[in-house]
């Protein structure tokens, strides 16, 4: 097991309602090898304890102690039927990164993309939105510029740090600037309380917002449903849905409730197609996204969103990273690329230096 720290431009300041200001990405690698070889590789993102609660250093012992579980010489199949029945033993981070681990390595035994190993075609690039974080006004439509300029249609902006009023006029500030074409959906993180998520949202739709994320936060169902009653445009689920069962709670409620669906929350790739596929079953829209995350992680959420297919999809984590330690994606013309059709479709091209773990099998 490896770890990296990784930055963005320094224009590009990840800040929402419930993280604040976050200056790198604390990165997860684990590798499978053999004779030099990568047999298997998978990532995720441990500074994010303020959607999980684990701090770093709780992160990798959650993790390490997963992979000491593991019998590594039953395959990945077999590792892939072991974590689903583990259920709530171990935390969703580490699940994760075993989990897409585990896709990428058996994806690549046969010689294909996760996406053709589970039975789905592969393409090369899919649309994405991209992310605006809390910033001056005057920076946040540069940025919207700039993506508008690369053919970025759909902005998400983080909203509920400041007044309400800031929030509405930076949304005006896109309005009145950018072409009509270009769609605005905000994540509040869980910031409002229902009252106020009520009013806010009712002018948001005046605005032409697409969704509103997590208006609320998350745990109160029931004020949830009331919600979505209530408001005139679709409400979206993210720090809601940590489980497979939260999915079947969100389709019990009001159909204006989307979901969000992220490898990291919801525990590996497999529970989230588990998901997807209710949510399908259901026609319930969801989205396939991630935290701001390196290419390993944002590679397998594109093999997620070339399985399930969702209306919404946000996969811009390594856009704009300047000192990845993985390759193979690219961003332009709206769309994430990846071209490998090997496991999740990334390598390394620099290998950390700092190993947390290791074992020889």
């Amino acid at each position: 097991m490896l770890h990296s720290f990784i930055h963005y431009h320094p224009e590009l300041v990840l800040h929402t309602a419930s993280s604040g200001a976050v200056d790198h990405l604390a990165e997860l690698y684990l590798v499978l090898e053999s004779a030099g070889q990568v047999l298997g590789l998978g990532e995720v993102r441990e500074n994010i304890c303020y959607l999980n609660g684990l701090t770093p250093v709780q992160v990798r012992k959650a993790v390490v102690g997963l992979l000491e579980e593991i019998s590594w010489e039953s395959g990945p199949q077999e590792i892939i039927k072991f974590l689903s029945a583990a259920q709530n033993k171990h935390p969703a981070v580490a699940k994760a990164l075993v989990d897409s681990t585990m896709h990428d390595w058996w994806a690549r035994q046969n010689y294909l993309s996760v996406a053709e190993n589970l039975g789905r075609p592969f393409t090369s690039s899919h649309s994405t939105n991209q992310c605006i974080f809390w910033c001056p006004d005057k920076q946040c439509l540069d940025m919207a510029q700039k993506y508008v300029f690369r053919n970025f249609l759909e902005l998400k902006l983080r909203v509920g740090i400041a007044e309400f009023s800031q929030d509405l006029a930076r949304i005006a500030l896109l309005r009145d600037n950018l072409e009509p074409e270009v769609k605005i959906s905000v994540d509040a993180n869980g910031a409002w309380q229902f009252k106020e998520a009520l009013e806010n949202i009712d002018r948001l739709a005046a605005l032409d917002v697409s969704y509103v994320e997590q208006p609320i936060a998350a745990g109160n169902w029931d004020q949830l449903e009331r919600l979505a009653e209530k408001v005139p445009i679709p409400i979206m689920l993210d720090e809601s849905i940590v489980t497979v069962d939260d999915v079947r709670r969100a389709i019990d409620c009001h159909d204006n409730l989307s979901v969000h669906l992220k490898i990291v929350k919801i525990g590996g790739i497999t529970p989230l197609l588990e998901a997807a596929e209710i949510l399908n079953r259901n026609n319930r829209t969801h989205m396939v996204g991630q935290m701001n995350e390196g290419s390993g992680a944002t590679a397998a959420a594109f093999q997620c969103v070339l399985i399930t297919q969702p209306k919404y999809a946000e996969l811009y984590g390594a856009d704009g990273l300047l000192d990845d330690v993985l390759e193979g994606i690219t961003y332009g013309n709206g769309n994430i690329i990846i071209n490998d059709k090997m496991g999740t479709g990334v390598q390394f091209k620099q290998i950390p230096e700092k190993c947390l773990w290791e074992k020889e099998i």
